[in-house]
């Protein structure tokens, strides 16, 4: 009996947090779902750091005003030293972690880059950390088929094109998928509900929902293992 295949997707978003890399570490194919609506006030373009002070938010500046209804593909970066800023946020609260400087070289070259669009800037920083975290699953972009549908119908037709077994939701997809359909068409929905691990911080009380740089920085190639500690596993998907 061949292996099922697992899909998931998610929206392009700055340096994740480590829910996220749980569930594309669960999957076969992950679909960078480059083809929403842009979310203002949301994570399409900031996430939170550690500090001595507590957490701080990173807000990549872009071209949004009067653009209620744009899709996150036309989204432009404002070029105005934003790059170099967060960097030095970064320098200032993770030079003295262990593995700073294995990682902030790559990092920079990404900040310091030339992208124009966020979806860009967001892509190259998913697969930096994916590497970082080796994580080997496949990535597709959503805007290279031709998905059709809203909400729950849009998943499933998108699972229905790359010949998925079983989609994992996030934990808000219990709000919007018609488990039916999906059970119909012979595909499993599962609704990933991720546990934060907590782990050693430079700071004495722990801060969870951090962007996944502050455990690179922490916890180098034991990063995978952290942040899926406590979690299902891809037999535990399966077998469910």
């Amino acid at each position: 009996m061949d292996k099922p295949i697992i899909l998931t997707a998610h929206q392009p978003v700055y340096i994740p947090w480590l829910g996220l890399f749980h569930k594309i570490a669960l999957s076969d194919i992950f679909c960078y779902f480059d083809i929403v609506q842009y979310q203002r006030k949301d994570f399409n373009n900031r996430n939170k750091i550690n500090t001595a002070n507590g957490p701080i938010w990173l807000t990549v500046p872009v071209k949004s005003s009067g653009r209620f209804d744009c899709l996150i593909t036309d989204i432009k970066i404002v070029n105005n030293e934003w790059g170099k800023k967060h960097l030095k946020s970064i320098e200032l609260n993770y030079k003295k972690t262990k593995f700073f400087y294995k990682y902030m070289p790559a990092l920079s070259k990404i900040l310091l880059g030339p992208c124009t669009k966020l979806v860009d800037l967001n892509y190259d920083l998913l697969i930096f950390a994916l590497e970082s975290l080796k994580i080997k699953t496949k990535i597709i972009k959503a805007s290279d088929y031709n998905f059709n549908g809203v909400k729950s119908d849009l998943v499933l037709d998108m699972c229905i094109q790359l010949k998925a077994d079983i989609y994992i939701f996030g934990e808000q997809g219990r709000n919007y998928a018609d488990i039916d359909k999906f059970n119909s068409k012979g595909i499993t929905p599962y609704f990933q509900s991720y546990n934060h691990p907590i782990y050693i911080q430079r700071n004495k009380s722990f801060e969870p929902f951090m962007s996944f740089i502050d455990l690179l920085f922490n916890h180098g190639d034991n990063s995978l293992e952290i942040l899926m500690s406590g979690n299902i596993s891809r037999e535990d998907v399966i077998n469910k």
